[in-house]
């Protein structure tokens, strides 16, 4: 992605595997949302709008012990959060590309892609940016271990952007002093460019994940958005 610079090649050298395939990027739900709508899910219930989820992450407790950069050469202003039994921070969004190979992720499209993912689907494959929508955490650091706020690989989590809510989760980590990156995916879901190199937003993202709901099997996009929906009811209507 670009203005990580070589800090992610750095750290995400040390991830895991090895690449292989890429399956179709066609299918399984992706919920757009205007920030006062309440359409139905699959279930009758109603969805957890933007608005909801934003006014509920207003406040900010803060778990991390500093704050982290957006992008390289930036200052340190975003805080890690913790409330309602969620942790949210609130960041730019810049592009993931790396995991299995295909089309948009590469070689030659990014040119720090990494064939690997910090974390593996069902079948022990890494993960794919293009095809799944995750979220990358800072690795570990004085700043905020996230393992020991509950969040590991699979927590779900739930992006705002402009009205849109996009259900994915935890797929890979990044620097351990930047904060503010999705994958290729996630981004097209909520109608950022993804390009791995032009892509991005420098506009606010809203990041919440929701430590202890995890996604089974990790890649698995409808089981993100039903195990999403039922946490951000709970994270909105939290005392």
């Amino acid at each position: 992605m670009h203005p990580r610079s070589l800090a992610l090649a750095a750290v995400c050298g040390a991830a895991l595997l090895a690449p292989a395939a890429l399956p179709s990027a066609s299918a399984e739900p992706i919920i757009p949302q205007e920030p006062d709508a309440a359409p139905q899910s699959a279930s009758g219930r109603a969805d957890v709008s933007a608005s909801a989820l934003l006014a509920a992450a207003r406040g900010c407790k803060q778990i991390s012990h500093g704050r982290y950069r957006s992008d390289d050469g930036a200052r340190a202003t975003v805080p890690v959060c913790g409330r309602r039994g969620a942790v949210y921070w609130k960041a730019d969004l810049d592009i993931d590309c790396d995991g299995r190979p295909g089309r948009h992720c590469n070689r030659r499209t990014d040119p720090l892609f990494q064939n690997m993912t910090a974390y593996q689907q069902s079948d022990g494959r890494h993960l794919s940016a293009e095809r799944l929508p995750y979220v990358v955490v800072p690795g570990a650091s004085r700043i905020w271990k996230p393992a020991r706020s509950g969040v590991r690989g699979g927590t779900v989590a739930a992006l705002v952007h402009r009205g849109k809510v996009l259900y994915a989760v935890v797929g890979d980590t990044g620097p351990s002093d930047l904060i503010g990156e999705a994958s290729y995916a996630a981004a097209r879901a909520l109608g950022i460019d993804p390009d791995p190199v032009r892509g991005g937003t420098a506009d606010e993202v809203t990041y919440i994940l929701f430590p202890g709901t995890t996604a089974r099997p990790i890649e698995s996009r409808t089981a993100a958005a039903t195990a999403g929906r039922a946490a951000a009811r709970k994270f909105v209507t939290a005392d």
